[in-house]
């Protein structure tokens, strides 16, 4: 049985492998420097950003997920972004991943959002095959400009 909780500071160990794995399946490198922050930005009370993990009987983190809080021009509630969902190769299929994804939910309405969203890469057949079961694809593409 898959056991979903916050992460607490005491889980960075854990966390980082995992973390380094999102990193290496979309073929990035985020700096050391930059995980530290964000690590911290997860355990701050100001800050709107939450890391859940998806623990097996054994104790052992198999899956990560992060949510972050923001405003919304379309919506009068609070929007939740749910970032970096990772789960580990041998519980893919499993259901980890949909257990990550509606305890963000269970947040979300904790905390009175009034929407989830997330996003994948195109490519990404497996992941899509579950998020077409449990959400509306919203038809919009995302460009970016880095500064």
């Amino acid at each position: 049985m898959t056991t979903i909780r916050l992460l607490t500071p005491s889980d960075r160990a854990a966390w980082e492998p995992l973390w380094k794995g999102y990193q290496s399946f979309y073929e990035v490198v985020i700096p050391p420097e930059t995980t530290d922050l964000t690590w911290a930005r997860f355990h701050a009370a100001n800050e709107p950003m939450h890391a859940f993990g998806a623990f097996d009987d054994d104790g052992t983190l198999k899956g990560i997920v992060h949510a972050i809080f923001h405003r919304s021009t379309w919506l009068p509630k609070w929007t939740c972004y749910l970032q970096d969902l990772y789960v580990e190769a041998d519980q893919r299929g499993l259901g980890t991943g949909a257990a990550l994804i509606e305890r963000v939910a269970d947040l979300a309405r904790e905390n009175g959002a009034g929407r989830l969203y997330w996003m994948t890469h195109e490519s990404n057949e497996r992941a899509r095959r579950l998020y077409d079961q449990i959400a509306e694809r919203s038809g919009f593409i995302q460009y970016r400009k880095q500064l």
